[in-house]
This record gives C-alpha cells, sequence and structure tokens, in this order.
C-alpha cells in the first residue's frame, strides 16, 4: 500500500474591491445573470458569466424544472451555449454566483460535480486550464485556476477521444 496526498491550490478575497478590474465586471456580469434564473422552486438563483479568449462574454443561470432532475445548472447553461454555437472558443474565465431572498449566502457557492465534469471536458478539449471564480455577493470571492483543483479525480480516458 502505498499512501499519497494531492494539494488544491486557490486564492481568497475579501470582496470584489479586492479583485482586479475584468474578475470584477466578470463577477458583476454573472450577478447580472441572476435576472434570468427560472428557480420558482427552490428559489435559489445561480448566475454564471463566462469570458471567451476572442473576448465574448457568455451569460448563463439556472433553469429548473417542477419534472427533477429536467432542470440544468447555471454553469452547464453557459457551456452549452458555447459549445453548440461557438464550438471553437476557448474559455479563458467564468464567475460564478447565487442569491436567495429565503436566507443570507455566506460562503461561495461552489459548482456541483456535473459543473464540474462538464468544466473538465472543455479544458480536456481546448488544452488550457479555466480560471473559476466563486463570487459571494458582499462577501469572500475564491479563485481558482484549473478544473483539477476542485476535481481532482477528474475522469478522463483518452481511449475515447475521437
Amino acid at each position: 500500500m502505498e499512501e499519497r496526498n494531492f494539494a488544491i491550490s486557490y486564492q481568497s478575497f475579501n470582496g470584489l474591491e479586492e479583485l482586479n478590474e475584468q474578475d470584477r465586471a466578470l463577477c458583476l456580469q454573472a450577478e447580472e445573470a441572476l435576472k434570468t434564473s427560472y428557480s420558482p422552486y427552490s428559489g435559489f438563483k445561480v448566475g454564471t458569466a463566462v469570458k471567451l479568449k476572442n473576448g465574448n462574454l457568455v451569460l448563463g443561470s439556472n433553469q429548473e424544472n417542477v419534472a427533477y432532475p429536467s432542470g440544468l445548472c447555471a454553469e452547464r447553461v453557459a457551456l452549452f451555449k458555447i459549445g453548440s454555437e461557438d464550438p471553437d472558443a476557448l474559455i479563458e474565465s467564468m464567475a460564478i454566483t447565487a442569491k436567495t431572498d429565503n436566507f443570507v449566502i455566506e460562503k461561495p457557492v461552489t459548482c456541483c460535480g456535473s459543473c464540474l465534469q462538464v468544466m473538465a471536458e472543455f479544458e480536456q478539449k481546448q488544452k488550457q486550464e479555466i480560471e473559476v471564480l466563486f463570487y459571494c455577493i458582499n462577501g469572500e470571492i475564491l479563485k481558482v485556476k484549473g478544473i483539477k483543483n476542485l476535481l481532482p479525480f477528474v475522469f478522463v480516458e483518452s481511449r475515447l477521444s475521437v
């Protein structure tokens, strides 16, 4: 038996004022994306802003459905939009935020495993890491470079590649 360890790397910021101008703008765009959230069942709105290398910005928001789990997370809404409309685009960074009227969100909301796997697929496809900002409105912001820092045992199988 061999015991192994791994470490993750991320940065923590106390608020928007500590971010550079580009990251701050991306977080504010994620907040803007909250307006299109369709979340009548959970009341938990999630917004995502994705910055592409070509300068374009793609927004996504969570979309719920009474026939759970037919809805989709904000991250995958934005990523699948990129995949269907601009499949050769390179993703530089993305910001994710959440809001609810039911309670105060005190910590950054992170991605579910399904979204992380889709993000990892985009990284593998583009052969370039994605920078992710988890933005707690009026609170802490986490900045992570590369999905393997979020999903260290990501599923990849090169023999399935075309």
